[in-house]
Parts: C-alpha cells; sequence; structure tokens
C-alpha cells in the first residue's frame, strides 16, 4: 500500500494518507506535508519532540497535529521526517524526529501556510485514510 498520493487541486495543495490504523494514516499525512515542504529531502531523525493533543472529534485533531508540525516548521526552522503517532480516541500522542532546516541540506518545495478544513476527511474503516488540504 502506498502511504499517500497528492489531490488535484486548482488553488491548494491536497493528500490522501492511508495506514493500516488511523494512527498510521495521520504519520503518513504528516509525511507527505514535509515531502511537499522539503521537495522529499532527506531528514536525519537528529532530534525528537514530543506532541500530546486532544480534540473533540478525529477530524479536528488530524488538523491540529499537522497544525501543530507546521508551526515547530515555521516557528523553530524545524523539518521532521519520521512520525510515531498513537490515537486513543480523540487524544493523541506522538513523537517525531527531525532537525534544523538547512538550505544547504534541504531542498525547498512549496511554503504551506495552514492546515485547511476543506474536503477534510478521517475514514476509520477499509481503506484507511485521512485526506486534507493544505494552503499554498
Amino acid at each position: 500500500m502506498k502511504p499517500y498520493e497528492f489531490i488535484e487541486h486548482t488553488a491548494d495543495v491536497g493528500v490522501k494518507a492511508y495506514g493500516k490504523t488511523v494512527a498510521e494514516a495521520f504519520a503518513h499525512a504528516a509525511v507527505a506535508m514535509f515531502d511537499i515542504i522539503t521537495d522529499k529531502s532527506k531528514i536525519q531523525p537528529i532530534g525528537q519532540y514530543d506532541i500530546e493533543l486532544d480534540a473533540p472529534d478525529r477530524e479536528q485533531l488530524l488538523v491540529d497535529w499537522l497544525s501543530k508540525l507546521l508551526f515547530l516548521n515555521g516557528a523553530n526552522n524545524l523539518v521532521f521526517g519520521k512520525f510515531d503517532v498513537t490515537l486513543e480516541k480523540n487524544h493523541l500522542t506522538a513523537h517525531v524526529y527531525g532537525e534544523e532546516y538547512s538550505r544547504t541540506k534541504h531542498k525547498m518545495g512549496v511554503e504551506i501556510k495552514a492546515v485547511t478544513y476543506h474536503m477534510l476527511e478521517v475514514h476509520e474503516t477499509n481503506p484507511i485514510y485521512v485526506q486534507v488540504l493544505f494552503d499554498i
């Protein structure tokens, strides 16, 4: 099974991420997001960062998850390439691994401004996938 695919959209970039579990689909959505940001550059798992989030539903949790990673990218100049995600109902715990972005090491991709709610979907039965659009 492929981890994700891009969705055609006129103004934004869309991702449909698959997984054996919803947690794995959340992780693959994060991989796809950083593949957009860094144009599939190799990211070394030099630093570990822990994230814990709660939301009223899984759709909001997906937006909060990707938005938190996008915040860490913009505020701390970090890029991530490995994601260990655990979901318990609407609670997410994750260990994310990455490093500081370097122009000499990482390719420049597309700047993502925000995670949107347009076409947002968390599909929890086979096939398990999440779908999200990024404002670029």
